[in-house]
């Protein structure tokens, strides 16, 4: 298995484990989604994507009903979207997403996680230029060259379109996800093992002893914080 496509399988394995957590944080972004447009996911792409992705996790549809009708209601509470990036042990670099109703909590929890465990929070920018951002979807039972010819037939741009075990996968540019999940869908596929927009980093790192102890725990401390909602880095996980 690919290094990139082992790290997003482990992250979202991790994810499927906790459905509670996974269901509260869609819940909090379908909401912001729909309280930010229309909150009808045929005019607004915004929320079409968060419940697109929600569904890839199995969210179940009472809870993502219940965050569109909250937006209707106008909600108890306006949410920012921010961004943190950071440096771990040796050489580790992690990515922060967070929506927040209390910006000086959220920014606290992400410091107290970076300092704690070996790391340090770095100024905008310091980190994502070395990562590049990228729609991915995971296709079961899909051979990858027969999907690459069937979306060049439909004069679909994608990045690449790889073989990882009975799974084809296909990476795209972020602006695309919209057109290209269509069109996957006009080929017939209506199930994907992943739906997502990702941060890969261009190389990667292995830690090794405290080192990779520290950085696991620094990884579970944001990703349980109710804030986070998406935590991107740079070590390989590969057994």
């Amino acid at each position: 298995m690919g290094r990139k496509w082992a790290n997003i399988v482990e992250k979202k394995t991790k994810l499927d484990a906790n459905n509670s957590k996974i269901y509260a944080k869609f819940g909090i972004e379908i909401y912001v989604a729909a309280k930010q447009g229309e909150p009808d996911p045929h005019s607004n792409q915004k929320l079409k994507f968060v419940i697109d992705r929600a569904k890839t996790y199995n969210v179940p549809r009472h809870i993502i009903e219940r965050a569109i009708e909250k937006a209707k209601g106008g909600g108890d509470g306006d949410y920012q979207e921010l961004r943190y990036e950071g440096f771990g042990p040796n050489g580790s670099m992690i990515i922060v997403d967070a929506l927040t109703n209390n910006v000086n909590r959220t920014a606290a929890d992400v410091r107290a996680a970076y300092s704690k465990n070996g790391g340090n929070m770095g100024a905008p920018g310091s980190v994502t230029y070395l990562f590049d951002h990228t729609a991915i979807f995971g296709i079961a039972n899909k051979d990858a060259d027969e999907l690459l010819e069937q979306l060049m037939e439909a004069e679909v741009d994608v990045r690449d379109v790889v073989q990882e075990d009975d799974q084809a996968i296909v990476y795209a540019e972020p602006n695309d996800f919209h057109a290209v999940r269509q069109a996957l869908e006009g080929l017939g596929i209506t199930e994907f093992t992943v739906s997502e927009i990702e941060m890969i980093p261009q190389s990667e790192v292995t830690l090794e002893g405290d080192d990779l102890r520290l950085f696991e725990r620094m990884i579970n401390a944001l990703e349980d914080n109710e804030d986070v909602q998406k935590v991107y880095h740079n070590v390989n996980l590969e057994d």
